[in-house]
This record gives structure tokens, sequence and C-alpha cells, in this order.
């Protein structure tokens, strides 16, 4: 780039070491200083495809402090590049102080694509691929996180969305809450690793494969949420018009204790948690 030093953004790995490029490697061989989320992540992918270059922590906690820095750094010393502890660098992974800071600083900013756990996950989820939206990382409390999925049930096209293991089923018990459990959804797990797996079929099957079986319960997921029907509003789903309260406690009392289903319906109409309890019971007994 006319003798400029440029940031790389490379994308590396989101499981198996080979699943890299070659311009990849040489970039990294190449340039002055790799920035890394963990060092002790990277080193093993660096060591696996003998590159020594220099490593540097950049991470969510010093990114903001240390962008302007840093793109001053490339721009006097020489290039550099930016690379996540798995995956393209900047997709629910710190890079994008510093790409901006790079650009405020005049330093030419360079993408080296790769792999992608959005990618992976959608093309092989069985889904359509022809419009999707990334939502990044569910919320991690259980009231914002039906709000968050309902906000997203609306959606014509398929959504994709990051989860953790320790809350894998949680979410996916406000998935089916929030969306219905007939519409069609597929998880992803541990993609290009040895256990990969990809369960597919309505919310509520896939929740119920999930719940029953502590493997699948394990790993990094992708949640891939289809796209509600054109012809209208999925039956059960929030959407234009909210649930009832009994299709809520329907969808919840199977996979959570009264006490809880109670709470955490009550939170999302707005309804006295007595009120709600008394009603889960009813049900209940009703069979």
């Amino acid at each position: 780039m006319s003798g400029e030093h440029t940031l790389y953004l490379v994308a590396t790995p989101i499981g198996h070491l080979d699943d890299i490029g070659l311009r990849a490697i040489d970039t990294l061989r190449s340039v002055t200083r790799i920035y890394v989320e963990d060092t002790r992540h990277s080193a093993g992918l660096l060591r696996h495809h003998d590159i020594d270059t220099p490593m540097t922590a950049l991470h969510e906690h010093n990114e903001r402090e240390r962008a302007g820095e840093i793109a001053e750094r490339i721009r006097e010393h020489g290039d550099a590049a930016l690379i996540s502890d798995a995956g393209t660098p900047a997709i629910s992974d710190p890079g994008y102080r510093l790409v901006r800071a790079c650009i405020e600083a005049g330093v030419p900013v360079s993408a080296v694509p790769g792999a992608s756990a959005v990618l992976a996950a959608l093309i092989v989820s069985g889904l359509p691929t022809d419009r999707f939206e990334f939502a990044g990382f569910a919320p991690a409390r259980t009231v914002a996180r039906l709000g968050w999925y309902a906000a997203l049930a609306g959606r014509e096209h398929t959504v994709i969305a990051y989860e953790s293991p320790h809350r894998i089923v949680d979410s996916l018990v406000d998935l089916v809450a929030a969306i219905g459990p007939d519409r069609q959804i597929a998880v992803a797990r541990e993609l290009t690793k040895r256990f990969e797996t990809v369960q597919r079929g309505s919310a509520a099957r896939v929740l119920e494969r999930v719940s029953a079986d502590r493997d699948q319960q394990r790993g990094e997921f992708v949640i891939l949420i289809g796209g509600q029907a054109s012809s209208g509003s999925m039956p059960g789903a929030i959407g234009e018009q909210a649930l009832s309260v009994d299709t809520l406690l329907q969808a919840l009392t199977p996979h959570l204790p009264p006490r809880t289903v109670a709470r955490i319906v009550a939170d999302l109409v707005g309804l006295p948690k007595r009120q709600v309890y008394a009603r889960a019971i009813e049900l209940s007994d009703r069979g």
C-alpha cells in the first residue's frame, strides 16, 4: 500500500488449527507485531504454524485506552496484525476501537478473511441463507433475554446468535417461550472441532434434545432462528401480539420449577407473581 504501514485483521481457526489460509500465515510471519486477545491461547496456534512474531495482548479490558497508542505505533514502526481467540476479529471480539483509531490516524486497514463461526453455522444449518442477521450474544439475564428473543421473533430472515455453555438450556427455554415451539431453528456446537454437532428442527424439539444430553451442553454454541413465515405470525409466538400467560406457562413449565416459571412470566407480562403462580398450578393440575 504505497509503503504505508498497515493493520491487518487476520481470521484464525474457530477450532481445527489447519483452517487458516496461506496468506494469513504469511501475514502473521511478516508483520512486526501481532495483537491478540490472550497470548497463552494464541501461542499454540502460532507455534503450530512456525510463527515467531512478537505478541501483545489487546482485549476488551484495555482496547479503549490502548487503541490510539497502537495506531500511532503501527504508523511509526511497521505493519501489525490483529487476531482474536478464534474466527474473524471484531465480530463479538475486540477490534472495532482499534480499527477506528487506525482510520482516524490515517493507518490503512486490510482484511485477511477466513474462518467465521457465524458463516460456518449458517451454511450447515439448513435454514435460508439468502438473507440473515447476526445479533451477537444473547443477554445473560432471563427477563432481558426473553424480551431480546421476542424482539427478533418477527424477522422474516434467519437470525444468528452466540450463546455460552452454562446458559444454553435456559436460553433455549426462553427462545421457545418467545418465538413459539414450532419455529425451525438450529443449534451448532463446537464447529470444526472433534465433537461438532448441529441440532436441527422445531425449537421445542431442539430444546428437548439439548436438555436431555449433558454432552450437548458443552462447548461453544451458535443459535440460528428460522425466519417467521411471511404469511403471518407463527402460532403462539411473541411478534406483533404478546404471548398469553397460559402459552408462556405451558412452554416453560416442563423445563423449570413452578416458582421460577411464575417469576419469569410475571416479570414478562407485568402481573403479580402470586397470581401467575396460582395459574401455573391450575394448569398443572389439569394435566
